[in-house]
């Protein structure tokens, strides 16, 4: 599935000599056949058939280290080579499209990391001169727009009711209005587990139908 995607993603860049816009696609889950991935499937073969170029991340095919260590922390911190690749694909982006499962009310522990690790100072935010970290910092992220995608177990009306939604609070206020991105979308999926076959397929065309609606195709 994985290499087949890739194929199909390699190809057909080739045969594309505009591209409109670059989105950077995250996955964290950790199962190649879950309906995560097929999502994440849909939504590159819907960007790149919309002309865009895509930087796509399977974070657990990847073997992504979610540690971030203390010589990271500060903004001048020693940042590995690959890491700084996703640094420079978050600042490079045009468009965000993020994937993954409600776990406990959060995202998985690897794609924590990657927030950990990529959405860090000088790239993602600073503060202004003089402000030593206690004050309200300024957004650096390019991108105008941010895409999330979630899965779930839990019926909407429990979610709302019992946990308050967490993943909104996390994505659209805690990190995504903090580092500039203004227009953020967001969609739960759900109940996964007890979904039929013909439900997840209208998912899937909601999901297309959703990044060509957010990250258009331009003349």
């Amino acid at each position: 599935m994985l290499f087949s995607l890739r194929a199909y993603m390699f190809s057909y860049l080739i045969r594309i000599q505009v591209k409109n816009m670059k989105i950077l696609v995250i996955l964290g889950h950790p199962d190649s056949g879950s309906f995560n991935h097929a999502i994440a499937s849909t939504v590159c073969k819907t960007a790149i058939l919309n002309r865009h170029e895509v930087m796509y991340h399977d974070l657990d095919a990847e073997g992504f280290d979610p540690i971030l260590t203390r010589n990271e922390i500060p903004e001048t911190g020693l940042v590995p080579e690959h890491i700084r690749q996703h640094c420079d694909e978050l600042q490079a982006a045009d468009g965000i499209v993020i994937i993954h499962p409600n776990w406990w009310g959060q995202p998985p522990a690897i794609l924590k990391g990657w927030v950990d690790r990529v959405v860090r100072p000088g790239v993602a935010y600073r503060f202004d001169e003089g402000d030593k970290g206690e004050g309200i910092p300024v957004g650096l992220l390019k991108a105008e727009s941010a895409l999330i995608l979630n899965t779930s177990n839990t019926p909407d009306h429990r979610e709302i009711s019992v946990f308050g939604d967490p993943l909104a609070l996390l994505w659209k206020q805690c990190i995504f209005d903090l580092c500039g991105v203004k227009s953020i979308h967001r969609r739960m999926f759900n109940v996964v587990i007890t979904s039929t076959f013909e439900q997840r397929t209208e998912w899937l065309n909601e999901t297309k139908q959703l990044v060509s609606d957010i990250f258009p195709e331009k003349p």
